[in-house]
């Protein structure tokens, strides 16, 4: 007798899908506002656009991934930060352009669903809307098997925010004179894993447990810091203060992201003994022995983000961040630029 063949037993759980929507349906709800319209479960989500709040409105897209972030937490069975990290790459590019997040959508694909793991997923991104002030309004799960291994996933996000146009910050207005304040990160961020585990775990293989000299805690911690979400920070100095530029400092580093923002006939000069770099990256660096500048191409180098605001704001910008809680210094200047000179140069 030929035995039946089911969607189930092709490594595909319906019932789990539909439990796993049930588990994180509170946890979608604590991220709701006034603006969500209707609830989980059905083929879309609605949310309708503040009303009075903008005069001339732009809504503002981006989406993004986590990237090898996700090995470290496959190799500790900790799954409740990388959802900060997903949020986070995403909700950071919006505000640079002066854009508030309104809602956020997931997609997790994995070989076999397992909801309580997924929940703990989802526990992280609901902590990075909640940081971001934005709702979760819904997402995909999609169980695959035969196209991830056993026990891995993956995660991408999208976000959608809104800006008055005539918020925008574009860097339009960045001219010679400009200060670059750096805004700290909190570690690697998300970016430069795939260096990172090369030199930790295949050359000098380290277990997650151990403290390489100089780390003060052990290196499973270390890699698995969230990324900082830096939305309230900038809204509120949007508030008070004229933000000619802004860039976050992802994959390319300091090198690729800040000239994105600034205009021909400028290049931005940055001395990197005005900051401190996390021992992370220096210890990644003396054993990678890769020169500086592709460590400053690779790594966020201690900046997430990087602001350009007028030399007479400066001061005032440095002092507000310091009392919000945000690490920050003056980094930089903007130059004219030179023929011949690129549009950044670290010193």
């Amino acid at each position: 007798m030929t035995k039946k063949i089911t969607y189930k037993s092709a490594g595909v759980s319906i019932d789990a899908g539909n439990r796993f929507v049930e588990l994180i349906k509170p946890l979608a709800k604590s991220t709701y506002n006034r603006h969500v319209k209707g609830g989980i479960g059905g083929f879309a989500g609605l949310y309708s656009i503040p009303p009075g709040k903008y005069k001339n409105p732009l809504l503002v897209a981006s989406t993004d991934g986590v990237g090898t972030k996700l090995k470290i937490a496959f190799m500790t069975g900790k799954l409740d930060t990388i959802g900060i990290d997903l949020v986070a790459m995403n909700v950071n590019d919006i505000i640079t352009c002066g854009a508030e997040p309104l809602f956020f959508l997931d997609y997790l694909a994995t070989s076999k669903l397992k909801p309580e793991e997924g929940v703990e997923i989802i526990k992280g991104i609901v902590e990075g809307c909640k940081k971001s002030g934005c709702v979760l309004l819904g997402g995909e799960t999609a169980e695959m098997p035969g196209f991830y291994k056993e026990g891995e996933f993956d995660l991408a996000g999208f976000v959608m925010g809104i800006v008055d146009r005539g918020e925008v910050i574009d860097g339009s207005k960045v001219k010679p004179g400009n200060v670059v304040i750096g805004i700290a990160s909190s570690g690697l961020h998300s970016n430069g894993y795939s260096l990172a585990r090369k030199v930790f775990f295949e050359k000098l293989k380290l277990d997650l447990s151990d403290i390489p000299t100089p780390l003060s805690r052990p290196l499973g911690e270390e890699l698995l810091e969230p990324t900082r979400i830096y939305v309230k920070a900038v809204i509120h100095l949007k508030r008070e203060f004229q933000i000619s530029a802004a860039a976050h400092i992802t994959g390319g580093g300091l090198l690729e992201n800040i000239p994105r923002v600034i205009p021909e006939g400028c290049t931005v000069f940055l001395d990197s003994s005005l900051w401190e770099i996390p021992p992370i990256i220096e210890l990644i660096r003396i054993e990678s022995r890769i020169d500086r500048e592709e460590m400053f191409r690779t790594f966020n180098c201690g900046i997430g983000m990087a602001l350009v605001v007028s030399e007479g704001e400066a001061d005032g910008v440095l002092k507000e961040l310091k009392r919000i809680g945000e690490k920050a210094d003056i980094i930089g200047e903007v130059r004219r630029r030179k023929k011949g000179n690129r549009k950044i140069l670290v010193k």
